[in-house]
C-alpha cells in the first residue's frame, strides 16, 4: 500500500479528511482511484494544494493518476506557484495529458494578464495556438487592435474563429457593438479557412449565434446562409444536426421563410422535433402561445412516431422528450406534459422530467396539481427528488415555510429507498437545503444519520465518496463539529 498521509486522530474531527482516511486504505486500485476522484478535487477548493498533490501521486492507476496531477497543476498555476506547477506537469505520464496540462498553465497565465509567463511556458509545446488566442482574449479589454493583430498571426484557422467569438463578446459586453461586430466579420474569413466540413459548418453556426446576440440580424443571416448552403453539400449523417441548427438560427435571426426552407430539409424525426421545440419556445416569447402549442405538440408527435429501427440516438430521443414534457408543462399543459414523459423509455430521464413538470407546477402556483403528478412517480427515490427540486422552487420564491416542509417530508421517506448510496445523496441533498435555509440543527440532524447509513455501506470507494459530499455543508456554513457527528465519523472510521 502507498503511504499515507491522514491520521485517524486527523480524520475525526474533519469530514473531508475522514473521506480521505478512508481513501487512503482502500487496497483495490480501482477503488482509491474512484475515492480520490472527489477528494482531491474538494482539497484543491479548500486551496491544500500540497495534501491534494501528495494524495493524487498516491493513486495506482496511471491514468486516473495523471488526471488528479494536471488538475493540482492548474490549481497551483492559479494561486501563481508555477514552478509546483510545471513540476507536476513534468511527473504526468501520458505525453497528451501532460502536453495538455502546460498548455493549460499557460492559458491560466494569460487569463490573469501574466503573458511573459504565459509565452515562456507556451514555449515548451509544438503547437502554441491556444495560448496565443488566451493572451488576445486577455488583452483585448484593453487594447482592440493589439488582441486582434495576435490573432491574425495565429495561423490556425479554428483557434483564431474562436478567440475572435469570444473577444466579440466581451466588446458587446462593454457595448462596443461596432468592435464586437468587426472581430465577427473577421471570423467569418477564417471559418471560410477550416478545411473539414463538418467543424467549418459548426463554427459558421456559432458565429451566426453570436450576430444575433451583437443585434445584427443581417449578418446572422448571411452566416447561417453560409452554413445552409454547405449543409447541403454534406453526404452523411450530420446534415440533418447542421439543418436544425440553421433553421433555429434563421428563427433567431427573425427570418421566419428561411427557417422553415432550413427545417423542409430536415429528415432525421428527432432533429425535426428538436427544431419544432425552438420553434415553440421562439413562438411563446413573441406570446404567440397558441402556435407555441401546435409546435410543441407536432414535435412531440413526430418524436413519439420515430421507430426503433429509425432511432440513430436512444439517449438523445429520451432528453428530447423528456424536455418537451417540460414544456408542455411550462406552456400550461401538465397533463400532455404527463403524456410525453410517459414515452421517455430511460427510467432516470423519465423521473427528471416528471419532477420538472411538478417543478413548474409550484412555479406557478399550482400545488394540488404538483401533488398529482407525485403520484406518478413509480420509484420512491423520484418523488424524493422531486419533493426536494420542488423545496427550491419554494425557496426561490422566498417561501422559507413551505420550502422547509417539503425538505422534512422528503427526508421522512427517504428510509424507504431500499439503495444506500442512492438514499445517501439524497439525505445530503436534504441537508444541503437545510444549510442555506438557515437549518442548521436540522442539516446536522440529517448528516448525523448520513454518516450512520455511509457506516452501512460496503463499498469503501463509496463510503469515501459520499463522506466526501457531507463536508462542503460544514465548511461553507462554518459549522464545528459536534459530538454527535464527531461518534458517527469514529463509528465509520472503525466499522
Amino acid at each position: 500500500m502507498s503511504e499515507v498521509f491522514i491520521s485517524r486522530d486527523a480524520a475525526t474531527g474533519d469530514l473531508l479528511a475522514a473521506a480521505a482516511y478512508i481513501g487512503e486504505r482502500i487496497s483495490s486500485a480501482d477503488g482509491r482511484a474512484g475515492s480520490m476522484a472527489s477528494v482531491v478535487p474538494a482539497y484543491l477548493e479548500r486551496g491544500e494544494v500540497d495534501l491534494a498533490a501528495e494524495l493524487a501521486n498516491g493513486v495506482e492507476d496511471p491514468f486516473s493518476r495523471d488526471k488528479l496531477l494536471s488538475m493540482v497543476s492548474e490549481k497551483c498555476a492559479r494561486l501563481d506557484d508555477d514552478e509546483y506547477a510545471m513540476q507536476l506537469a513534468d511527473a504526468i505520464e501520458e505525453n497528451a495529458l501532460r502536453e495538455h496540462t502546460i498548455e493549460r498553465i499557460a492559458v491560466v497565465k494569460a487569463e490573469k494578464g501574466q503573458y511573459e509567463a504565459a509565452t515562456e511556458i507556451g514555449g515548451q509545446l509544438d503547437l502554441t495556438d491556444n495560448v496565443e488566442a488566451a493572451i488576445a482574449i486577455n488583452k483585448a479589454t484593453t487594447d482592440l487592435d493589439g488582441a486582434i493583430a495576435i490573432v491574425d498571426g495565429i495561423g490556425f484557422a479554428p483557434s483564431q474563429v474562436g478567440a475572435l467569438r469570444a473577444i466579440a463578446e466581451i466588446q458587446s459586453e462593454s457595448g462596443d457593438t461596432a468592435g464586437a461586430v468587426r472581430c465577427l466579420e473577421a471570423s467569418l474569413g477564417y471559418a471560410e479557412m477550416i478545411e473539414h466540413d463538418e467543424e467549418r459548418i459548426r463554427y459558421l453556426c456559432d458565429i451566426g449565434n453570436s450576430f444575433v446576440n451583437a443585434k445584427r440580424n443581417d449578418l446572422a443571416i448571411k452566416a447561417f446562409d453560409l452554413a445552409f448552403q454547405q449543409t447541403k453539400e454534406l453526404d452523411n449523417i450530420h446534415r440533418d444536426f447542421f439543418f436544425s441548427n440553421c433553421a433555429l438560427g434563421f428563427l433567431h435571426s427573425n427570418s421566419q421563410d428561411l427557417a422553415e426552407k432550413a427545417l423542409d430539409e430536415i429528415r432525421d424525426k428527432t432533429q425535426m422535433a428538436s427544431s419544432l421545440v425552438g420553434f415553440a419556445r421562439e413562438s411563446w416569447k413573441k406570446e404567440e402561445k397558441q402556435t407555441a402549442i401546435e409546435d410543441l405538440d407536432e414535435a412531440f408527435e413526430i418524436l413519439k412516431s420515430q421507430r426503433d429501427i429509425e432511432t440513430r440516438d436512444t439517449r438523445a430521443k429520451n432528453a428530447l422528450m423528456a424536455a418537451i414534457a417540460a414544456q408542455f408543462a411550462g406552456f400550461g399543459k401538465h397533463e400532455l406534459g404527463l403524456e410525453a414523459a410517459a414515452e421517455v423509455t430511460d427510467p432516470n430521464e423519465k423521473a427528471a422530467a416528471i419532477s420538472q413538470i411538478a417543478q413548474v407546477l409550484v412555479l406557478q402556483n399550482e400545488d394540488q396539481l404538483a401533488r398529482e403528478v407525485l403520484d406518478v412517480f413509480e420509484e420512491t427515490s423520484g418523488r424524493v427528488g422531486a419533493l426536494l427540486a420542488m423545496s427550491d422552487v419554494k425557496r426561490d420564491k422566498e417561501l422559507s415555510d413551505d420550502a422547509i416542509a417539503l425538505i422534512d417530508e422528503a427526508v421522512s421517506h427517504i428510509v424507504e429507498i431500499p439503495q444506500h448510496v442512492l438514499r445517501s445523496e439524497l439525505l445530503n441533498g436534504a441537508a444541503y437545503r437545510f444549510a442555506l435555509l438557515g437549518q442548521e440543527a436540522k442539516a446536522r440532524e440529517a448528516t448525523v444519520s448520513n454518516l450512520k447509513l455511509i457506516s452501512e455501506i460496503r463499498d469503501e470507494s463509496s463510503r469515501s465518496t459520499q463522506v466526501a459530499a457531507i463536508a462542503p455543508i460544514y465548511s461553507e456554513n462554518g459549522y464545528e463539529l459536534g459530538e454527535a457527528e464527531t461518534s458517527g465519523i469514529y463509528r465509520l472510521l472503525t466499522s
